[in-house]
């Protein structure tokens, strides 16, 4: 019985994560009530773990999931309503969830379901975190820690749009080129914060991750097969295939972080980089240019190496200098920093970093730290560089960069190289 018990979970699990965010999206679409829908699922996903140990797992778990939460479903909707129009009502929601089941596969209606959830009703600073959950199941405290807000602010900020999208009747439709705008814009951000969640993991070892970085590409995949013409899903979809070529090198055998700059190029994936390049250059031929085709961009300059045997500082550089005028980040502004103290030296490094220093946004952010300390190391500056590297390490949260940390602080009595 335990060993049936262990299989269902297992299959419960996998169909989790190949099927949520599809199985949400249809139940959705059809009622405009995402948490019900959630409800719905989550019921169905306790049933299978109670009946499929003792019946076995269907031949088609994705299809029995979804009998078993369009019942739901009905079933609550039924609970709510009284009166003969809401039997009306009822009869129609049944007919059009039964009329829309048939023996093929499921219809994907993920990125109507992201498009809603990006919807001009829905407070920007939720659209993407509202996607994060609907779409990959993240629980809120998941989305809380990378938003920087409390679970408990999180979780009340996606009730409330759930609810919106309920009582206004937010439109489950890609909306057209007109309104597209920041609706794609948040739609972006929320794929490329999915990816980020997972590349943060390059092991594959937190599985309560469930791959995001793969999940965030098959969005991007989809995204860009679905709209072929928008040159900033195209960048996007460039942007992380770029990254994701690279995961093999960011880990030394024993499991030591090891930087860009000193990965071993043959452990990158060439057929990733290959079509990164190919859909870099499909966006460019769209003449309109956007953050995350400058950021593939970027990531372009420094796979170039491979070929080249050598990084392209300057042109990094002149790239970051186009998205700082985009996208005024402080993330930018550092990364902006090290191009300049690669190009420069790193004197011009530190004084393009100290400007930044009044942003009170950078005294809990690692990289910021980080950067500074290598620069003041190769000035020679040891004791302020020690500072810097305490703050990183203290701010780093995985333990193979704090590692590294630690190292390049060990190494500071050793002498410091010069800018």
């Amino acid at each position: 019985m335990e060993n049936g018990l262990e299989i269902a979970r297992a299959a419960a699990e996998a169909a989790a994560r190949q099927s949520y965010g599809k199985l949400v999206a249809w139940l959705a679409a059809r009622t405009r009530d995402v948490a019900g829908a959630e409800d719905a699922l989550a019921d169905a996903f306790a049933a299978a773990l109670e009946r499929w140990p003792k019946a076995g797992v269907p031949d088609r778990p994705e299809a029995w999931l979804l009998a078993v939460a369009r019942r739901r479903r009905v079933d609550a909707i039924r609970r709510r309503l009284t009166g003969e129009a809401a039997r009306d009502h009822l009869r129609l929601v049944a007919e059009e969830m039964e009329a829309s089941m048939n023996d093929e596969e499921l219809p994907d209606e993920r990125l109507r379901l992201m498009f809603a959830c990006a919807h001009p009703a829905i407070e920007p600073g939720v659209r993407a975190p509202l996607i994060l959950q609907t779409i990959l199941g993240f629980d809120a405290a998941t989305i809380a820690s990378a938003f920087l807000v409390s679970p408990a602010t999180m979780s009340q900020r996606l009730v409330r749009a759930k609810s919106r999208i309920r009582e206004t009747g937010i439109p489950f439709r890609v909306p057209e080129r007109a309104e597209l705008g920041g609706r794609l814009d948040a739609v972006l951000e929320a794929i490329y914060a999915a990816f980020a969640e997972g590349w943060s993991d390059p092991a594959g070892t937190e599985t309560q991750r469930r791959n995001l970085a793969t999940e965030g590409i098959w969005l991007g995949r989809l995204l860009a097969s679905l709209m072929p013409e928008e040159p900033e899903a195209l960048g996007l979809l460039s942007l992380m295939l770029f990254a994701e070529a690279r995961r093999a090198a960011r880990r030394s055998p024993e499991g030591d972080f090891v930087p860009l700059a000193e990965q071993d190029i043959a452990l990158w994936d060439d057929m990733l980089i290959d079509e990164a390049e190919a859909l870099l250059g499909r966006a460019a031929a769209k003449a309109v240019i956007g953050r995350y085709q400058l950021e593939a961009a970027v990531q372009s300059a420094h796979t170039a190496r491979r070929r080249s045997g050598r990084t392209d500082w300057a042109a990094i550089r002149q790239l970051y200098d186009a998205l700082l005028a985009i996208a005024g980040s402080p993330v930018v502004a550092i990364n902006r920093a090290v191009a300049i103290a690669e190009a420069e030296g790193a004197a011009a490094g530190l004084a393009a970093l100290y400007v930044l220093g009044d942003d009170k946004r950078l005294a809990d952010y690692q990289p910021y730290w980080a950067a500074r300390a290598g620069l003041l190391a190769r000035l020679g500056n040891t004791s302020q560089a020690a500072e810097a590297y305490d703050r990183a390490i203290g701010l780093e949260r995985d333990p193979a960069v704090r590692r590294f940390l630690q190292q390049r602080r060990a190494g500071l009595g050793d002498g410091a190289t010069k800018g």
